[in-house]
């Protein structure tokens, strides 16, 4: 019960933090944003944010990372004598389900921009693209038992996370564009059938659980 306790107030904590931070970004941009500022609009220590996130890029970019997760437990956790590449796409797939709530739109409209006029999160967001990347092509390596060296992992790993990013690009590109609701939800659909149907030919029957 005590562990449980704790973990949902680290939560709560961290929660809080995050939200202090976006609307702090959203309100001045990202660079003029200091972290002293955070902690002091979350009520917290410096200390406190630094170790719940890293770094203040880590702090634009917990919701992304939340989402990386789930995507890798998707696939570690998928049933028996199913391929990796169906459960990483039922996951992104899922994804779209909040994408017609006009707060979801408001928010990729902001953050959209505010990742345009700053170099330091054009280079973070690629970073924890690579390291996604790489974190499932070692779980893919590790069920298909492949040798340390061998490309395959990273090369399936690097077409399933190439097309989910390739999606949150459009995604960004229709919103900024004025797209919304349920049209831009059937539209992501509609696109990652057709993107994930192409990989799919390759990858069906690689990792199957």
């Amino acid at each position: 019960m005590a562990a449980g306790l704790r973990e949902r107030k680290k939560q709560k904590t961290r929660e809080e933090i995050f939200e202090a931070a976006r609307e702090l970004f959203d309100k001045r941009g990202f660079e003029s944003v200091t972290v002293a500022e955070v902690a002091r609009a979350a009520d917290v220590s410096q200390v406190t944010v630094f170790n719940y996130f890293p770094t203040k890029e880590d702090l634009f970019y917990a919701g992304m990372q939340f989402f990386e997760e789930q995507l890798l437990e998707a696939v570690r956790s998928r049933p028996p004598g199913e391929p990796a590449i169906k459960a990483f796409r039922r996951r992104v797939v899922e994804g779209a389900e909040n994408l017609g709530a006009r707060q979801r739109a408001e928010t990729i409209v902001r953050s959209g921009r505010i990742i345009a006029s700053s170099p330091s999160l054009v280079a973070r967001e690629r970073e924890i693209v690579e390291r996604f990347t790489e974190r499932l092509a070692e779980l893919l390596a590790a069920e298909t038992r492949s040798k340390p060296d061998d490309v395959e992992p990273l090369a399936a790993a690097a077409a399933m996370m190439g097309t989910h990013r390739a999606l949150v690009a459009y995604t960004r590109r229709r919103v900024l564009a004025g797209h919304r609701g349920t049209s831009l939800v059937d539209d992501f659909r509609t696109q990652a059938r057709r993107a994930f149907a192409r990989i799919e030919k390759g990858l069906e029957g690689y990792a199957v659980r």
